[in-house]
């Protein structure tokens, strides 16, 4: 069969496939071919709109596009599920600064510096709020507490706590256990960890036994390492009342 020929008999056939090849002179050119195009299913947060058709070509030309529309829905001020236990996280990180009080936990540490912040800086007390907080899949305490009211300015951070242990026992939770780790150089804090402990205990309203602290130096190493900022980590879960 002739090349002419064998390009008749497939084009009279193309209907039967979902390709169309065409010849030109005598001899088959680059073929093109066309998808059939799908129905997306709508999620309801998620918009699917096509912006060209979807054809593909072999010879290299531009594929179709895809916009995509997602929808921003407000942030809920309540846990969105009622689960059994849910655990959360809490970082904070401050400058430390000479003429300011040092203060961890609720407990004034006496040092040649202290926390620079819009409150009164206590990296324990802001990260384990927010541990608590985003246990319960609420804003952090950075939106709750901006800084840029100045309401807050030089607040005790047991404020901060109380707030955050009201929000936690109005959607049905109880602390189950609370991890907390200071990260700082100086001062050695074995000796404040007991009190600091019995405080943050009183402030959550739980036995002592459920809460850990601990204290790290960071061996020299950047700012923390070289006494000019403190941090804290808190793991905390809730268990369902």
């Amino acid at each position: 069969m002739s090349t002419a020929m064998a390009a008749s008999s497939l084009s009279a056939s193309s209907t039967a496939v979902p390709f169309k090849i065409t010849s030109s002179s005598s001899l088959l050119s680059p073929f093109s071919f066309s998808l059939p195009r799908k129905h997306h299913t709508h999620v309801p947060s998620l918009r699917l709109s096509p912006t060209a058709s979807a054809a593909v070509s072999a010879s290299g030309a531009a594929t179709p596009t895809t916009a995509i529309e997602i929808d921003q829905s407000p942030v809920s001020t309540k846990p969105s599920k009622a689960l059994p236990f849910r655990v959360g996280h809490g970082f904070d990180l401050h400058r430390l600064e000479p003429g300011y009080p040092l203060i961890i936990g609720g407990i004034n540490i006496p040092h040649d510096r202290g926390c620079e912040a819009h409150s009164d800086g206590d990296v324990l007390l802001h990260c384990v709020v927010d541990a608590i907080l985003g246990a319960l899949g609420l804003p952090d305490i950075g939106q709750i507490f901006p800084d840029s009211d100045p309401k807050w300015k030089g607040c005790d951070s047991s404020v901060f706590i109380k707030e955050s242990v009201r929000l936690m026992h109005e959607a049905g939770y109880d602390i189950g256990n609370l991890d907390a780790t200071l990260i700082l150089q100086r001062p050695k804090l074995s000796p404040h960890k007991d009190v600091i402990k019995a405080n943050l205990s009183a402030l959550l309203g739980v036995d002592p036994s459920v809460v850990n602290i601990k204290a790290k130096t960071h061996e020299k190493v950047d700012s923390l390492g070289e006494n000019r900022s403190i941090a804290a980590h808190t793991v905390v879960l809730l268990m369902k009342k």
